[in-house]
């Protein structure tokens, strides 16, 4: 069984390790160079926390263009990969067989419908599984100047995606391996219920979509009770800011942090400039609204001076490693759910 469970498998087995040896190759031939411009950078002697941002954007500008391509383009192959699996992988495992017929016979031998599923997950979803972790570990060697960029607080808008970037996380660490395992077996349960390979992909996409755009906007920041705190505007080192100019200024204005002062590696979840008492506020002060510059050090300054500070809710550093582990635990669990419906599935078939 586990001769035959090969011999269907191997034109994917072969195609995926093709697929991770071109990967492999073109990581490799830029990766030398992208470590030299980091070392160039003076990155690794940097001292001031000021100086070592100011060296690490000017390391991140060298990367727009062919690098920042690349990075996109690794971190979306990654991210893709799970859901490639569960369509071309998971949904036809069963839904092939009973399309064709072949259970008939296979059912029918020597070998327990138990046994004959077991070995086929156990091939494919391991092989499923590896793949796309190795995908992500080749990523982050190559990225690994990127990320220590990113860490001084460099920033270009490019290829400067910190960890907690949704498609980061999603696409390093062990998240891959969740991802994977329950995109896998979520195409194998589709495909057992609706027994139409067509429409279990059809089923497999549409699920998967949904889930990975679920989870990190409903689930993953929740994960853990968010902290809060408020800080000087003045002292935001990365803001997102706009302004509704009036007849004499810029009268409203919103103020997005998109790092947390002194702590490096948090993730703001939510943040809103507030007033004196705690309250919501985006007009501006009317000696304030004359300053004409947008996201100017004196509009800040000047609101500041009025008791405006910016209210964050975020996730602390030290949660990172804690989320990786709960969010890829949770989907290992639904695959293994997944799994024992499949087998629950065919005991009923087979009474």
């Amino acid at each position: 069984m586990i001769w035959l469970t090969w011999r269907q498998f191997r034109v994917r087995a072969v195609t995926a390790t093709a697929a991770l040896a071109a990967f492999a190759a073109l990581l490799g031939a830029t990766g030398p160079h992208l470590v030299s411009l980091y070392d160039a950078s003076g990155l690794n002697g940097c001292q001031g926390a000021s100086n070592c941002q100011h060296l690490a954007d000017n390391f991140l500008l060298q990367l727009y263009g062919s690098y920042g391509v690349l990075y996109s383009l690794a971190v979306a192959a990654i991210l893709l990969a799970p859901a490639i699996i569960g369509l071309f992988w998971g949904a036809p495992l069963i839904a092939a067989e009973l399309e064709t017929g072949t259970t008939a016979l296979a059912w029918n031998q020597s070998i327990t419908r138990t046994r004959w599923l077991t070995i086929k997950l156990a091939i494919t979803g391991l092989s499923a599984m590896t793949v796309t972790e190795a995908l992500s570990l080749m990523q982050a060697w190559w990225a690994a100047p990127i990320g220590r960029a990113v860490g001084y607080g460099g920033n270009d808008g490019t290829v400067a995606l910190g960890r907690w970037n949704a498609f980061v996380f999603a696409s390093h660490g062990i998240t891959p391996l969740g991802y994977a395992a329950f995109a896998f077996t979520l195409g194998v349960t589709a495909g057992a219920l609706i027994r139409r390979t067509t429409s279990a992909m059809a089923v497999t996409v549409a699920i998967f979509a949904f889930v990975q755009i679920a989870v990190p906007l409903w689930i993953r920041p929740h994960l853990f009770p968010p902290s809060h705190t408020v800080v000087s505007v003045t002292s935001l080192q990365r803001i997102s800011m706009s302004q509704q100019g009036g007849r004499f200024g810029y009268d409203k204005f919103t103020i997005e942090a998109l790092s947390l002062p002194g702590q490096p590696g948090a993730w703001p979840i939510a943040s809103g400039a507030v007033n004196p008492a705690g309250q919501p506020v985006g007009l501006a002060p009317a000696a304030c609204s004359t300053q004409a510059i947008m996201v100017s050090p004196s509009f800040l300054t000047c609101l500041a001076s009025h008791g405006i500070r910016e209210a964050i809710t975020y996730q602390p550093a030290s949660r990172y490693w804690v989320i990786q582990w709960i969010e890829t635990g949770g989907f290992l669990a639904v695959a293994l759910a997944l799994v024992g419906y499949c087998y629950r599935r065919l005991a009923r078939r087979q009474a």
